[in-house]
């Protein structure tokens, strides 16, 4: 049966004075073996605990021990479920007990294949009974202690890794895939969450296309910035494509949002805000939602970039009962584009100062991409360099900017 692995957050303890405690589990520990000359890191001196069995010795394994000396011919223990009696039960047993700690096989002389097995079970070392003295015994102890530390370090790093590796699998599962099959729509993304190492914010975003040919696209934020708020982006934008393709739109929509939210949130100052356009299958209309959220910004061949109105919209989500959300329309033309953004794009600093972007100062940054000829995927990367640019470095928000084009 595998020794149990421990837990990320043990380590050997590390005594004030920086000296070691050896717990030695022999059925004669007083005999042949003399430990009033070890000595530990420093030249400490090495503070002994002594066991006939293992009974006693796991009484006196208490969390200052850091290294364990089994002789390996002690009465052996009863094997667990799935354990052959192999003569290494007792060595598996202390190591169940001890995952902490270093331990070392005590063998009778020359017996070098029973040693050898006994480091493939688990234990960090072996000696000789013949060959132990108080130098050997010294340098042995501080070894195997060293190299638990370093297992257990290797031990905590791969688990890092995988769970790393796991939650980053898991976060891009949860981005999501544009369902716009059999329209002429072009749609790009940026995504940039605001907490250290994570691929999933606050932020959320969702377009897809319902069998009459309307393309629906929705971008919102959960106030926050943690791995909750990251859940119940998800959970809001799952819901938003659910009630989506059930044919629901506009104000009956975003109400029903409004008690996913309450019913999903840890407390009951958490609220969303939420922007949601629905496009004409003919691409020159659209109507508008905005539930406390920011208005897209409108690129059309020979005019300036501007901004729908902001006028109209309703509260965010969460924060009045029996809101509404008026529905506005839009008229786009013929050929268009879309941006539709979280308050990450347009709450960065300008420089060092207390100054913010703002949705002017996204206006005129992008006007003067435009003006330079940058469309599509060009434009959206170009926008969230210079706004980190212009930051100073990273934004500290969750960001996201969806891009329609049209035309």
């Amino acid at each position: 049966m595998a020794v149990p692995a421990p837990s990320p957050a043990e380590q050997p303890a590390v005594l004030p004075d920086g000296g070691l405690t050896l717990l030695v589990i022999e059925d004669d520990p007083g005999g042949s073996l003399s430990f009033s000359e070890l000595r530990g890191t420093a030249g400490k001196p090495v503070r002994v605990r002594t066991a006939r069995n293992l009974t006693e010795g796991e009484r006196l394994l208490t969390d200052d021990v850091q290294c364990i000396l089994l002789d390996l011919d002690l009465a052996g223990v009863e094997c667990l479920p799935g354990e052959t009696d192999d003569g290494f039960e007792t060595l598996r047993a202390v190591l169940r007990l001890a995952p902490r700690q270093a331990v070392l096989a005590l063998v009778p002389e020359g017996d070098a294949e029973r040693a050898a097995e006994a480091v493939r079970v688990g234990a960090q070392d072996y000696l000789f009974r013949d060959e132990l003295d108080a130098r050997v015994l010294s340098r042995a102890i501080r070894y195997a202690v060293e190299r638990k530390r370093a297992d257990l370090a290797q031990w905590q790093l791969t688990q890092s890794r995988l769970t790393a590796q796991e939650n980053a699998r898991l976060e891009r599962g949860l981005l999501p895939t544009p369902l716009l099959a059999g329209s002429d729509l072009r749609f790009a993304a940026r995504y940039r969450p605001g907490r250290s190492r994570a691929l999933l914010g606050g932020d959320f975003y969702d377009t897809v296309r319902t069998p009459d040919g309307t393309v629906h696209a929705m971008i919102g934020d959960v106030c926050g910035h943690g791995p909750d708020e990251a859940a119940l982006g998800v959970e809001l934008r799952i819901a938003w494509r659910a009630l989506t393709l059930a044919g629901l739109s506009g104000d009956e929509l975003l109400s029903t949002l409004q008690q996913v939210l309450e019913y999903e949130r840890a407390d009951e100052e958490i609220f969303a805000t939420l922007c949601t356009v629905d496009i004409a299958p003919d691409g020159r209309r659209a109507g508008l939602c905005l539930a406390g959220h920011p208005a897209p910004l409108v690129v059309r061949s020979g005019q300036a970039p501007y901004l729908l109105p902001q006028e109209d919209g309703g509260p965010a989500l969460g924060l009045l009962p029996h809101a509404r959300w008026p529905r506005r329309q839009i008229e786009l033309g013929g050929a268009w584009s879309l941006m539709m953004y979280t308050d990450g794009l347009i709450e960065g600093r300008i420089g060092e100062g207390t100054q913010r972007l703002g949705q002017e100062g996204v206006v005129e940054l992008i006007t003067r991409q435009v003006k330079e000829g940058l469309r599509g995927e060009d434009l959206l990367d170009a926008a969230v360099t210079e706004v980190r640019a212009l930051n100073g470095g990273e934004l500290t928000d969750d960001l996201a900017v969806l891009l329609l084009d049209w035309g």
